[in-house]
C-alpha cells in the first residue's frame, strides 16, 4: 500500500479472484488474476449502509465489487473471498431480508464462487476497508517519502500539511529544461 504497485491488465477467459473486506464506515476490494492485482476499489459508506448488520455489510462489499468491475466479470468465472464464513452459504440459505434477496438475484447473473478467507491474510482490501486505522502508519511513511523526495530535488514541503491525500504527484523539470537549452541552441534558432 506503500509503493506504487503495477496493475496488471485483465485477460478474458481466465479466471477472476476478488477479495473483499467491509468495515462500520467503508468498503474495500481487490480484483486479481493469475496473483496479479488488476484494480483496487473502496468507497464510503453511507448514512444508512453504516446501520446494515455485519452480514450485509460483508454482502455489500461483494456486491459493490461486482458492479463496479461488471465489464470485467460478465461471463467470467469468478473467486470471491470475504473473511465472514457464514456467506459461502448464502445461496442456500432459506431466510433472507428483503436487501440480500435482491443481492442475490444480482449474484445469480455472475458465474461466481464465494469463499471463505482468514482476515488477517486479507491485507490488502483489509487496509481499503480500515483505511482510518492505517493513518498513522502512513503518516511514518510520509515522512521518509518526504526526504526521500527532498534528497532527488523532486518536492521538499517546507512545512507539515494540513491535510492529507491519498495519492502523490511527482513532477520533474525536465520540460522545462528542454525549453531553456532550445531556446540557448544556436542550430535550432
Amino acid at each position: 500500500m506503500t509503493t506504487t504497485p503495477v496493475l496488471a491488465i485483465p485477460k478474458s477467459g481466465e479466471k477472476f479472484t476478488i477479495f473483499n473486506d467491509a468495515s462500520y464506515s467503508s468498503l474495500g476490494c481487490v480484483l486479481m488474476q493469475d496473483g496479479q492485482v488488476n484494480a483496487y476499489a473502496s468507497k464510503q459508506l453511507k448514512k444508512h449502509e453504516m446501520n446494515y448488520p455485519t452480514h450485509d455489510l460483508e454482502l455489500a462489499a461483494v456486491v459493490f465489487a461486482l458492479k463496479i468491475w461488471r465489464h470485467h466479470l460478465y461471463g467470467e468465472k469468478v473467486e470471491i473471498y470475504t473473511n465472514h464464513k457464514s456467506l459461502k452459504y448464502i445461496f442456500s440459505q432459506k431466510e433472507l431480508n428483503i436487501r440480500q434477496r435482491r443481492w442475490i438475484e444480482l449474484l445469480k447473473d455472475y458465474d461466481c464462487e464465494i469463499l471463505y478467507h482468514l482476515r488477517k491474510a486479507n491485507v490488502v482490501a483489509d487496509a481499503l476497508s480500515h483505511r482510518g486505522a492505517y493513518v498513522a502508519a502512513m503518516m511514518i511513511h510520509e515522512w521518509t517519502l518526504f526526504r526521500q523526495m527532498g534528497e532527488m530535488s523532486i518536492f521538499r514541503p517546507e512545512e507539515r500539511p494540513a491535510v492529507y491525500c491519498s495519492y502523490l504527484r511527482v513532477q520533474t523539470k525536465l520540460m522545462e529544461q528542454i525549453r531553456v537549452q532550445q531556446s540557448c541552441d544556436v542550430k535550432l534558432a
